[in-house]
């Protein structure tokens, strides 16, 4: 069965670890390119002050880019989350969202700069915003990209 983005949404909104954080994955768009995703607060997903836990907030953006670069790559590529850094800007009460979309020109410089086997990190910028569109946090993520090598001749 091949994966496909409904497929991918359904499974990962039954994914434990985000049933667990109350994180919902509301939309992964067709062409592996977008998802969108968002955060309820829940009396098991706060902190002591009463706002979203900080871990919540990461956790609803963590894998997604290099699922979609993944998808859109297609199997001749690894990728791997390589780092990651939030900065939370404001504590919120309220429902949290984020869009995560790898635009044309990055898969193109990512080929690019792998073409010749070498590694490279990509760098993405990640929002977390309320439902005003203020924002509360911001994720810096870095992948790890490289074509896999040949299989070595018998």
């Amino acid at each position: 069965m091949k994966l496909t983005p409904r497929l991918l949404r359904f499974g990962l909104n039954l994914y434990g670890p985000y049933l667990g954080a109350g994180v919902r994955i509301n939309h992964i768009s067709q062409d592996w390119r977008e998802t969108r995703v968002s955060l309820k607060l829940h009396w098991y997903n706060r902190n002591a002050m009463g706002t979203h836990f900080g871990g919540s907030l990461y956790s609803m953006v963590d894998p997604h880019l290099a699922l979609l670069l993944m998808n859109l790559l297609g199997d001749s590529y690894i990728v791997w989350d390589k780092s990651a850094h939030i900065k939370f800007v404001r504590p919120i009460k309220g429902p949290v969202h984020a869009v995560m979309r790898i635009e044309e020109e990055d898969e193109k410089r990512i080929k690019a700069e792998t073409e010749a086997g070498a590694k490279y990190l990509p760098e993405f910028e990640i929002r977390i915003d309320d439902e005003e569109g203020n924002l509360v946090a911001v994720v810096r993520k870095v992948l790890y990209v490289r074509k896999k090598r040949p299989a070595p001749a018998e």
